[in-house]
């Protein structure tokens, strides 16, 4: 065996295998981003709702409007933002205990040896670190604690549960040294629904910045009620409708594609599943199904691409390089997040690509349908039609897997970035990372190289298996290893059938560029 097998075999890839178990048991405690999602379509349901027609008896109009929003559009938001909340109060006991817990050890300062005073930190040094990142945590936690409770306040009100709302702004006002501008607006709240009403003075601009939205709007209206402002009220008004228009229209557009291109993806499946049933090996499904590529490298090749090559690359070698930029961190501006992001990523990607170049060189010139990108085919249809497939099936396996992990697990930092980015220039940015340089690297990797390359020994069926999963694996997210490995079955399918790559490319693109479009939209003001 030699130095290079020995090293990486023995070194190199238990490493990388450590680091990535540790990155995924380090989001394991993580909020995920479905969390936050949910709460701005809850949100922006909520500005919907108050949407009114100028034919408020046009039962078209009307069915159309329930369609969109449900029927109960204000008991599904209470019970989203008690789900949210449950969630931060965990979170915030588990910082507290974690707190509790540093602050009853001792603060031993350990001596460092005689040959290095200035160099090993002391223990305090670390412990008050821990307590700072976590005071840090608790705070950011009990913020958003407060504005929940706010937030949910209203809604109770809105139902006519006032006594239950009036409990939860009392709650909120003794935990005022929270905020104390979140005491106060939690006072407003209470006085102007309390019985008979109390009008506490200058309450309009603690309204104002501490609530937007369908809550802000309709804690204005309330106030201009009472306190008979015309003119005011009907400004209110005119702007929550003209809102309520908007957020119709999003979330016609967020829900009506995806959910006709999810009908059509499932009937694609019945008549493929049907003419499989029917015409056996001459069915769709069955082109090119056991048919494995000619792999002239054997496992080191494929373990040195993927340790060195992505691994190594996108978790020590590029990030190192990174940090010696003089940037100054954390980085706070949109557009200059929006293109680290992307000059990181075309970085890894480009160390990969070189790895796997120099790795597979002696092999050249390689066997048939390697790496195969034929404009001249039919590779549009089997991405179109993989795209609308897929999408019931990961939309399937995301409920399955929200259950299992209950808001945890970590996800994509992207995703939230993007979904709060209102600059045009970033959102730009972000979309050609995400639905251009994205889908050409994983899928020339993961679907180009992995997957044929396990076909050396093991069948078609459980290539793509594994290396969907390894694809999954690879976003170190652990809630998000379900729905991508279902992801990666369907661009591995579509990949083996086709045995173009243009076809998981368009694919993956199609599936990003979906996500990042709803994003856009959902984070719009």
């Amino acid at each position: 065996m030699t130095i290079k097998r020995l090293i990486l075999t023995f070194i190199m890839t238990p490493i990388a295998v450590l680091l990535a178990v540790l990155s995924l048991f380090g989001s394991w405690q993580e909020p995920q981003f479905q969390s936050r999602l949910e709460l701005y379509q809850t949100n922006i349901a909520l500005q919907a709702q108050a949407w009114q027609s100028e034919d408020s008896s046009d039962d078209n109009l009307q069915a159309i409007r329930e369609a969109i929003l449900g029927d109960q559009p204000l008991e599904s938001a209470t019970k989203q933002y008690q789900e949210a909340r449950q969630s931060v109060q965990t979170n915030l006991d588990k910082v507290n205990s974690k707190l509790a817990q540093l602050r009853s050890q001792p603060e031993i300062t350990a001596i460092p040896p005689k040959p290095l005073p200035d160099v090993s930190p002391t223990t305090k040094t670390s412990q008050q670190t821990q307590q700072q990142q976590l005071q840090q945590s608790l705070k950011k936690l009990e913020k958003l604690l407060a504005e929940l409770d706010l937030r949910l306040g209203i809604l109770q009100a809105q139902q006519g549960q006032t006594d239950v709302a009036l409990k939860t702004w009392n709650e909120l006002q003794k935990r005022s040294d929270i905020n104390p501008e979140f005491g106060q607006t939690a006072a407003i709240l209470s006085g102007l629904w309390s019985n008979p009403p109390r009008l506490l003075p200058e309450a309009q601009q603690p309204i104002q910045k501490n609530l937007e939205g369908w809550f802000g709007s309709t804690a204005l209206i309330r106030l201009y009620q009472l306190q008979q402002r015309q003119q005011a009220l009907s400004a209110v008004k005119a702007a929550q409708q003209e809102a309520a228009t908007s957020a119709v229209l999003k979330l016609a557009i967020i829900g009506t594609i995806p959910t006709l291109a999810a009908l059509i993806g499932l009937i694609l499946l019945i008549f493929l599943f049907a003419q499989r049933l029917l015409k056996g090996k001459a069915s769709l499904l069955s082109q090119n199904a056991d048919l494995r590529w000619s792999t002239p490298w054997d496992g080191e090749t494929v373990l040195q691409v993927f340790v060195v090559g992505f691994f190594f690359m996108g978790q020590l070698f590029v990030p190192a390089l990174l940090s010696l930029l003089p940037i100054e961190r954390p980085v706070t501006d949109v557009r200059l997040q929006a293109f680290s992001v992307l000059v990181s990523y075309i970085l890894v990607a480009s160390g990969a690509l070189l790895v796997l170049y120099f790795s597979i060189k002696r092999f050249f010139p390689l066997p048939e349908f390697w790496f195969r990108l034929r404009f001249l085919d039919n590779w549009f249809f089997w991405g179109l039609g993989g795209y609308c497939t897929a999408l019931p099936i990961v939309v399937v396996v995301s409920l399955i897997n929200q259950q299992l992990w209950q808001g945890q697990g970590g996800s994509n930092p992207l995703l939230q970035l993007a979904l709060e980015s209102q600059d045009g220039v970033a959102l730009v940015i972000f979309f050609f990372t995400a639905a251009i340089a994205a889908p050409f690297f994983e899928e020339l990797l993961f679907r180009g190289f992995l997957l044929p390359s396990l076909t050396r020994y093991l069948p078609v069926w459980a290539s793509i298996l594994v290396s969907s999963l390894l694809f999954a694996i690879a976003h170190l997210s652990l809630s998000e290893i379900l729905p991508l490995t279902a992801l990666g079955v369907v661009l591995g399918v579509v990949y083996t059938r086709s045995r173009n790559l243009l076809a998981p490319m368009l694919l993956h693109s199609l599936w990003n560029s979906g996500t990042l479009l709803s994003l856009f939209i959902l984070g719009s003001h």
